[in-house]
Formats: structure tokens, C-alpha cells, sequence
């Protein structure tokens, strides 16, 4: 069975990072939040999430890690050595390494954008170091690369994550309702019209 690491950074945006361990756990994938440097985490909207492990310096034994975003969060990702490290040495084994919101700030960091397509929060991209193509997209897979565009698109980029692993997302997405959430016409939700 996979198993994934969501990095929790203080500052990180709160929604995502839950959104996106709660759709893997309803997958049935091992998933681990891992306090970048405490296990009591203050996210950016002062939401304090308390970890399951601490970060040692490795990722060894994660066949993926996932950075949520929020502006704290990915700089304290992107300014830690140790993490870049790990990013880089994921990557070359062939992990999957990915991103959301602003935290593809610390892709960029690591060298892992460079002539690839990505996305994030539009704001971000002329933050981003040695950048690929940004792509105006929901969630945008490259290989072994995959980044979100924010918070209101973590659960399709959940979603994303729970197929790459080569796990079915489809049931998940059913129990959720969550086609319900975008049958939208003329800004009217289906169910109020």
C-alpha cells in the first residue's frame, strides 16, 4: 500500500492540508501528517493541527509527499534545507512530489519545475524560481510532478493524488457528493433552482 507524507508548515492554509489527508484517508491510503517543525502546528488562519510525526530530515519510506499551501507555510517549506533535500531526492527516485496553492514555491526551490508544466495560485508564479509553463488548470500532472492552484481546488487535486497512487477515486468522489458541489448554472446551485 502507498503511503504519503502532507507536510504541515506553520502558516500553511489550514483547508487544504485537511482536505487533502482527509480524501486519502477516505481512500484507504496510509497518510501521515508531518509537523515540518513542531508536531502543534499554527496554521494561517490560527487553526492549530497537532501532527501524527515530526520531520527527521527523511522522507525514506513515502512513495509521496504533498505540500499544502499558504503563504507561512510554503516560505517556512521553501526556506528548509533539509525538506528541499528531500524534495530533490523523492524526485529522483521517481516519487511523487507535489504541491498546492503557493507551495509550489518550494518545487521551484528544489529545481523540480524546470521545463515542466505547473500550476498554483496565480498571484505566485513570478514568485516561483526556474519556472516551467504555468497552466491556468484546477491540478496539473507531469511526470511524477503534481501541483494544485489553491484552496477551493484541493479536493479535485485530493482527488488527483488518490488516482496517481493507482487507487479508484471515483467511489470516494460518490460518497462525498461531490458532483453535487459544481452542478452550477448562472451562479445557482441545481438543488436551488
Amino acid at each position: 500500500m502507498a503511503k504519503v507524507a502532507v507536510i504541515v508548515a506553520p502558516g500553511c492554509e489550514e483547508g487544504e492540508t485537511l482536505a487533502i489527508a482527509d480524501i486519502l484517508r477516505r481512500a484507504e491510503i496510509e497518510c501521515d501528517l508531518v509537523g515540518l517543525s513542531t508536531q502543534d502546528v499554527a496554521g494561517a488562519h490560527n487553526i492549530v493541527l497537532r501532527t501524527d510525526v515530526l520531520f527527521d530530515g527523511s522522507l525514506d519510506g513515502y512513495d509521496m509527499v504533498v505540500l499544502p499551501g499558504g503563504y507561512g507555510g510554503s516560505d517556512a517549506m521553501r526556506d528548509d534545507e533539509r525538506l528541499i533535500a528531500e524534495l530533490s531526492a523523492m524526485n529522483a527516485r521517481g516519487a511523487w512530489v507535489c504541491a498546492i496553492c503557493a507551495a509550489p514555491l518550494a518545487l521551484g526551490r528544489a529545481g523540480l519545475l524546470a521545463g515542466r508544466s505547473f500550476t498554483c495560485y496565480p498571484s505566485v508564479v513570478q514568485k516561483v524560481e526556474d519556472p516551467g509553463t504555468w497552466v491556468d488548470e484546477p491540478y496539473v500532472v507531469d511526470q511524477n510532478i503534481i501541483t494544485g492552484q489553491g484552496p477551493a481546488l484541493a479536493y479535485a487535486f485530493a482527488y488527483a493524488l488518490v488516482d496517481a497512487l493507482g487507487v479508484d477515486s471515483e467511489p470516494v468522489k460518490q460518497r462525498m457528493v461531490y458532483y453535487n458541489a459544481f452542478n452550477v448554472e448562472g451562479g445557482v446551485p441545481s438543488w436551488q433552482r
